[in-house]
């Protein structure tokens, strides 16, 4: 049996949508919780999440903000894992680490790839054709068709996918709650990683992970804790969102058959599809923590120093003074500056690769299925009940 709070969080993703607008409308900038020397808000429209995800006074390190005896107080493996990925540091922390693995995601070298990712998808479908009965789309195709990328561009033996699957879905799950698994996939997660750094630094290949290796040891611009942090970062990051953004924009296309339609008939119309489907069902519903640095007024409230302020994603690109017709699912939308990678200096570093996975996913999937849809014997997808993402757990399909 599902315990309260998980059932509690599944029925929150399905009224989120109109809670949020509430917010937007009577309380755009939110106290979420409140008491204690600190508090916790949730900013709501467009233009002040922009703001938000863009100020310098809003900071990301933890660093600054614990005292030396609660750092004492924590678990100092889970400090080098997780408190020196580049998406929770400051300039010039954040400038050093990111220009370190940029030139291997910028848009000309992620171009590259196409043929690779296609030749991926197409091996994905080609054994779905001989499954029988129903198909997961995410199992089969949302999942293991990024993984399988960022494996190969890492240097991560492909065969090693579910064991990535599994820490990843403890490591996110984490941020709403610690599970009793998440210390021992840890410890399974870093030694793994240990084990593959020692046959990386032994014998390098033409790979990323031998590219950071040769950094941290030869340039010193990468820590040991930071080398840890950014292949962890890169694998939970370099799927985890790509997995729900071919998930939801497909699932939001089976909602809306009059739109699948037009991408049938106009295959052009993917990218934009794609666009739309961040911006409707977006990856990421929050973004990750910052905290006010010190005592501020932000749009009628006041923050304190110390406050944890959250960015509702999922919120401000359902801003109807910024999207017309925003509850709409439209894959002919020209405007759609939404912000589900995020804005500002933590802009998504993997964005490109997104959206080619994305494009290549659904031009696959569509001309190996055209007649695709949701198994409607079967219940409705169920949102899984992460707080800060937005994907399925299942995505039953009939492939007719």
């Amino acid at each position: 049996m599902e315990n309260t709070e998980t059932i509690y969080r599944s029925n929150f993703k399905i009224g989120a949508y109109t809670f949020y607008q509430d917010l937007r409308l009577n309380q755009p900038v939110f106290p979420m919780s409140s008491g204690g020397s600190n508090s916790s808000w949730i900013i709501t429209k467009y233009d002040h999440v922009k703001e938000l995800l863009k100020s310098p006074s809003f900071i990301k390190d933890q660093n600054k903000l614990f005292s030396q005896s609660s750092r004492e107080e924590m678990n100092a493996d889970e400090l080098n894992i997780f408190q020196n990925m580049m998406l929770d540091v400051d300039p010039p922390d954040h400038t050093r680490l990111r220009k370190l693995v940029q030139p291997y995601f910028n848009p000309k070298t992620i171009k590259q790839l196409e043929p690779r990712i296609t030749e991926i998808a197409q091996e994905l479908l080609e054994e779905m054709k001989h499954k029988k009965g129903s198909v997961d789309l995410i199992d089969d195709y949302a999942f293991p068709l990024p993984i399988i990328v960022i494996s190969e561009l890492l240097g991560v033996p492909v065969e090693d996918r579910n064991k990535f699957r599994k820490w990843s879905n403890t490591i996110v799950a984490a941020s709403d709650n610690m599970t009793a698994d998440f210390q021992e996939d840890v410890e399974a997660f870093t030694a793994y990683l240990t084990s593959l750094f020692e046959k990386r630094k032994a014998e390098p290949e033409e790979d990323l992970i031998s590219s950071l290796l040769q950094t941290a040891e030869e340039e010193e611009q990468l820590t040991k804790a930071e080398l840890y942090s950014m292949v962890v970062l890169l694998i939970i990051a370099g799927h985890e969102t790509t997995v729900n953004l071919i998930g939801n924009t497909m699932f939001a296309l089976f909602e809306h058959p009059e739109q699948m339609s037009k991408i049938k008939f106009d295959q052009t119309l993917i990218p934009s599809a794609i666009e739309e489907g961040l911006r409707f069902y977006s990856p990421v519903d929050f973004s990750t923590a910052r905290w006010a640095e010190e005592d501020m007024e932000f749009h009628g409230q006041e923050i304190r120093g110390g406050d944890l302020v959250l960015a509702s994603i999922s919120s401000a690109n359902r801003d109807e003074e910024k999207f017309s017709h925003a509850e709409q699912f439209d894959v002919t939308r020209s405007k759609n500056a939404h912000v589900a990678f995020g804005f500002g200096i933590h802009f998504c570093l993997g964005a490109p690769l997104a959206r080619l996975e994305g494009k290549v996913a659904i031009e696959e999937l569509l001309s190996a299925f055209p007649n695709i849809d949701l198994n409607r014997t079967m219940n409705r997808p169920e949102w899984k009940p992460v707080f800060l993402l937005r994907g399925l757990s299942q995505l039953p399909v009939a492939l007719n």
